[in-house]
C-alpha cells in the first residue's frame, strides 16, 4: 500500500511501534505501518484530526486485516498512537486548510469551533443549514444566522431584500436560527400548518422570537399577495427536547434541530451525543453534504 509515512520514523513513533509489537503480534506491527499513512490521510481530507476518533480507526484496521482490534489493550494502544502521531505533526492541522461550498469558506478556525466544547459561529451555523436546505430544495428554506438580528433591529424593511429571490410560501418549512447574546435556539415554520415553533436546548420561554416571526410572515405575505397566509397562524414552544448540560452545545442541538425537521427524523439525541454528532458534522462539512 503505497503512503505518505513522513512521520513514521519520529524516535516516539517507532518506539509506541515496538511497543505495540509486544501487546499485539506481527499483525499488529503491519497494523500500525498503515496506521500512520492513514493518519496523513485523514489530516489531508479534513485539515486537522478534530473528526477523528478512536473507533474509527479501529473498525478501518479490523476492515483491513480482518481482525478484532477492539480488544481493550488494542483500543488503548490506538489512542496512544493517535496521541503519539499529534505530538510528532505538531498542532495536527494542515496550515491553509479551506472548505469552499458555494459563498462559504470555512477556515481551519471555523472549523474548530466543532472541537471540544467551543461555540460554533456563525461561518459553521450557515454552511451547515445550507448542507440542510440543499438536501431538500424544494420543501425546505434556511434563513441565514443574521436574518434573525437584522429583523430584530430594522424591522421588515431591513430583511425584506433577502427573499427577493425565493417565494417561502411555497416551500414547506422554514428554519430560522436565532442568535441572541452567547445563546442559539431555533424558529421552525410550518408553512402548510401555519405553526411557529420555538426550540431551545435549555429550554427558555422566549416569546418575542416567535411573535418577531409572526409579523414578518405576515409582512411578507402582504408583499408578496399572499393574503391566504395572512392570518390562521399559532405558536408553540417544543419543551420535549433534548436538553444541553453545558453552556456551549446549544449551536451544535440547533443544527440537528434543523437536519431532523428538515429531513422528517425524529429528535433522537441527547448531550451525550454531542461529540460524536460534532465530529459527524465536521466531516459532513468537509464532504459538503449531509451524511444520512
Amino acid at each position: 500500500i503505497q503512503k505518505n509515512y513522513k512521520y513514521f520514523f519520529s524516535h516516539n513513533l517507532v518506539f509506541k511501534w515496538k511497543t505495540c509489537s509486544e501487546l499485539c503480534g506481527s499483525s499488529c506491527m503491519h497494523a500500525f505501518i498503515y496506521f500512520s499513512g492513514l493518519l496523513d490521510e485523514y489530516l489531508q481530507k479534513y485539515g486537522s484530526l478534530i473528526p477523528i476518533h478512536s473507533d474509527d480507526i479501529v473498525e478501518e484496521l479490523q476492515g483491513i486485516f480482518s481482525e478484532d482490534f477492539s480488544q481493550p489493550h488494542r483500543k488503548v494502544m490506538v489512542q496512544h498512537l493517535i496521541q503519539s502521531y499529534q505530538r510528532s505533526s505538531g498542532t495536527a492541522m494542515v496550515k491553509g486548510f479551506r472548505v469552499n461550498y458555494k459563498r462559504h469558506v470555512l477556515t481551519m478556525d471555523d472549523l474548530s469551533t466543532l472541537y471540544g466544547q467551543n461555540w460554533l459561529n456563525d461561518q459553521v451555523m450557515n454552511m451547515y443549514g445550507d448542507l440542510v436546505m440543499d438536501s431538500v430544495p424544494e420543501k425546505v428554506h434556511f434563513f441565514n444566522s443574521f436574518f434573525y438580528d437584522k429583523l430584530r433591529t430594522k424591522g421588515y424593511d431591513g430583511v425584506k431584500r433577502w427573499t427577493k429571490n425565493v417565494d417561502i410560501f411555497q416551500k414547506d418549512l422554514l428554519l430560522i436560527p436565532i442568535h441572541l447574546e452567547v445563546h442559539w435556539s431555533l424558529v421552525s415554520v410550518d408553512i402548510k400548518q401555519r405553526s411557529i415553533t420555538y426550540f431551545d436546548s435549555q429550554r427558555t420561554l422566549n416569546r418575542r422570537c416567535p411573535k418577531h416571526i409572526f409579523k414578518y410572515l405576515q409582512a411578507e405575505a402582504m408583499i408578496k399577495e399572499k393574503r391566504d397566509f395572512l392570518t390562521g397562524w399559532k405558536g408553540f414552544f417544543k419543551m420535549n427536547v433534548g436538553r444541553q448540560n453545558n453552556d456551549s452545545d446549544c449551536g451544535a442541538f440547533v443544527l440537528q434541530f434543523c437536519k431532523c425537521l428538515a429531513l422528517g427524523h425524529p429528535f433522537s439525541f441527547s448531550q451525550q451525543d454531542m461529540p460524536k454528532l460534532r465530529r459527524l458534522m465536521y466531516k459532513e462539512l468537509c464532504y459538503c453534504k449531509l451524511l444520512l
